[in-house]
């Protein structure tokens, strides 16, 4: 048996986490049918841990967003990219697998470029939205990139950065085959009581932000709605300042952890109120009608309203040009306008039917039914690390 391959793996958020989990199991499964032991190293989170990740440093530490948000913590991020550098260049590893948090990833792919290893880029930077510039930058020092939507490839084909469309990992998790009728059981939710799913976001800085906005928003409800019931999923690092906060709201509120606790909530839930984020094309995938709201500071919208080109901030949106999911940004997002839109979601079926029919189409346009995105990646990373490992030219 040849020695080991060795894979250092870069994901700084709960979803590039979950990301991570799928690739490595894929990784080592495939790995193991050709007789090929794997190593790995890196950054991740809880789900990465499981499949035997030691993290370098908790990804909480890198899970803050804005342009203007992340001034105050950029000593802090400068001495995580030194110490991931020093630690890419000590395991020597025959591939770097980095995934999504590109502000962090790629400051420090550029200082390993020179390393004679393999670099590979999970969820390509949103050159559609912004900055299509960023592609010409990305292919200078990628070897290859991994794509989750289906129109992403050309951005980045077409300045000479080989990238294979894999699918969303969402498409692999069964959340479209998960019964939320065991979760009410369980739960000691009625049948027949309005179940809304309140995600505020599982980064500290958006918590902060919209916890106090969506409890509003659910004090209104309340008054509306006799039969309201809450469920709000969240992450470990947020999961006390959640659970404070929705003990003061009005209709109790039941706080869950872990992707299986979300999942079920989401099938079980009648409508959700979402920050934006993948979470909102999960919840697109599980069915559930939901309302989108988001809040950074001023200064930070000022200059984002000036760069981003595009129509939709949600990805559901996106992938139908469609205004599939309504959007509450910035200044809408109030509870005047949350309250009406989640309110008409609650009790207009015929706007649920639409969101739910319209999620089924953004499933099969992610590769629902396909190959598993996680299989797709890890074929892409063995076959560089393979090549690195026997001196093959990449």
């Amino acid at each position: 048996m040849s020695a080991p391959l060795r894979i250092f793996l870069l994901a700084g958020e709960p979803s590039g986490d979950q990301l991570g989990a799928h690739i490595m199991a894929a990784i080592r499964k495939r790995a193991a049918q050709n007789g090929q032991a794997v190593e790995f190293s890196g950054l991740g989170g809880e789900a990465m841990a499981e499949q035997g990740l030691q993290s370098l440093f908790p990804i909480s530490d890198l899970a803050i967003f804005g342009i203007i948000e992340v001034i105050p913590h950029a000593p802090r991020i400068f001495r995580r990219v030194r110490e991931t550098v020093a630690a890419i260049r000590a395991f020597k590893p025959d591939v770097v697998l980095s995934i999504d948090v590109p502000a962090f990833a790629f400051r420090v792919l550029k200082q390993v470029k020179y390393d004679n290893v393999p670099l590979v880029h999970c969820v390509a930077p949103t050159v559609w939205a912004w900055r299509p510039g960023r592609a010409k930058m990305i292919a200078d020092f990628l070897d290859h990139l991994l794509a989750l939507l289906p129109f992403e490839p050309p951005y980045f084909e077409r300045v000479g950065l080989p990238t294979t469309f894999i699918g969303h990992p969402i498409v692999e998790t069964g959340l479209d085959r998960v019964d939320g009728t065991a979760f009410r059981v369980k739960h000691g939710i009625a049948p027949d009581a309005d179940l809304l799913c309140v995600l505020p976001g599982s980064r500290r800085s958006e918590v902060s932000r919209l916890l106090p906005v969506f409890g509003e928003t659910v004090q209104r409800l309340a008054s509306r709605l006799p039969k309201l019931r809450l469920v709000v999923p969240t992450v470990a690092h947020v999961a006390e300042t959640v659970r404070t906060a929705v003990a003061a709201w009005p209709v109790p509120a039941i706080v869950v952890t872990g992707n299986d606790e979300k999942f079920a909530a989401f099938k079980a839930s009648k409508a959700a109120l979402a920050a934006s984020g993948t979470v909102v094309l999960e919840l697109a995938v599980a069915g559930c009608p939901t309302v989108m709201a988001y809040q950074v500071s001023s200064l930070t919208a000022w200059i984002v309203r000036r760069m981003v080109k595009v129509q939709h901030a949600s990805l559901p949106n996106l992938i139908l040009s469609k205004s599939l999911i309504p959007e509450f940004l910035q200044e809408r997002c109030n509870p005047d306008e949350l309250t009406e839109a989640v309110g008409r979601l609650l009790l207009d079926e015929s706007a649920r039917r639409a969101q739910i029919e319209g999620g089924a189409e953004v499933a099969r346009r992610l590769g629902l039914g396909g190959p598993p995105p996680s299989e797709i990646a890890a074929g892409v990373v063995l076959d560089y690390a393979q090549k690195h490992q026997t001196g093959e030219r990449v």
